[in-house]
């Protein structure tokens, strides 16, 4: 989930955009407050966008606080500077900063929008997890929240279009951590492996599928797409949730469930890059395409999750 374009995108070019904030000298203010615009919108939407290996709360806090910084230590110099730019190149190098602001600006816009519903039927479930802290690595309404998007319009992922509104769901450790190390092998090292999936609504069992192996990370099964996973039918709708632990699904085609009742573990096994529970809802589908259905958006008690949603659960014994 983490990989060398996403290290780039929200590592790197942060990195550097603060440090051309707090080490540039701008000859106006004007200037100086359009590279701060710029750097500040990107680096807002690097870690409201970005897939962290920690509480992404904290990439929120780090950025702020090294933007603002940077932003201080440069405006000591753009203070004494002169108020619009003058010179020709001044004027060109402001026009310049504009576009960026503007750029970075539609950036935030759409990451904006897809933290927004999309205009589909909304499910409402119930969180499928009990005690602990978890977090949202995809969920939204666009592709750059959410990766399932791509689902939507290319007829070579039709079979797999149910998934287009899909949320995949991590743990936290105590030490805010998503894992043991930053990307470990061992499926066990990862803060949500073996945690108990339970069922989100109160309906029957339509399919199973157990007997795969968990994989270690980041070897995946394209074969087996969702993995061992179960499929309920509630509300006339479909939910599907997958990656399930090999030999922890505990449920039956036709058996009917509660909502809290306990279907699985979660696993590593089919496409999946890291111990993760993929959860979806769609309409019904068909034996050839089971997640195939038109896909529906999700509400876990009332809440709409986007790409890093912090959820803390406690639920008493």
């Amino acid at each position: 989930m983490f990989g060398g374009m996403a290290i780039i995108a929200q590592w790197v070019i942060p990195i550097v955009l603060i440090s051309w904030l707090g080490i540039g000298r701008e000859r106006s203010r004007i200037s100086w407050a359009l590279k701060g615009a710029a750097v500040s919108l990107y680096v807002l939407a690097a870690a409201l966008a970005g897939m962290w290996p920690f509480d992404p709360r904290i990439a929120l806090a780090l950025f702020g606080i090294a933007t603002l910084v940077a932003a201080t230590r440069s405006f000591a110099h753009a203070r004494s500077a002169q108020a619009l730019p003058v010179a020709q190149r001044s004027r060109v190098r402001a026009g310049v900063l504009a576009m960026l602001v503007l750029l970075n600006g539609a950036l935030a816009v759409h990451l904006a929008r897809g933290r927004q519903p999309p205009r589909v039927p909304m499910i409402d479930l119930v969180f499928p997890f009990a005690n602990g802290t978890y977090y949202a690595v995809n969920g939204g309404s666009n592709q750059l929240v959410n990766a399932h998007n791509m689902t939507l319009t290319s007829d070579r992922f039709r079979r797999w279009r149910g998934q287009s509104h899909g949320v995949d769901l991590l743990k936290l450790n105590r030490r805010g951590l998503r894992a043991d190390g930053l990307m470990p092998s061992d499926p066990a090292r990862y803060a949500i492996f073996g945690e108990p999936v339970l069922a989100p609504c109160s309906g029957a069992v339509i399919s199973t599928l157990d007997g795969l192996t968990d994989l270690e990370p980041p070897r995946m099964d394209r074969e087996h797409m969702t993995g061992n996973h179960v499929i309920l039918s509630c509300m006339d709708a479909w939910i599907v949730l997958a990656h399930l632990r090999e030999g922890s699904v505990c449920v039956a085609p036709g058996d009917t469930v509660a909502i809290g009742q306990r279907l699985g573990d979660v696993g590593n096994t089919g496409n999946s890059a890291e111990p993760h529970l993929h959860i979806h809802a769609q309409r019904p589908g068909t034996v050839d395409a089971p997640i195939g259905g038109e896909p529906l958006a999700i509400r876990f008690d009332g809440r709409y999750l986007a790409r890093n949603a912090v959820i803390r659960r406690t639920v008493a014994p």
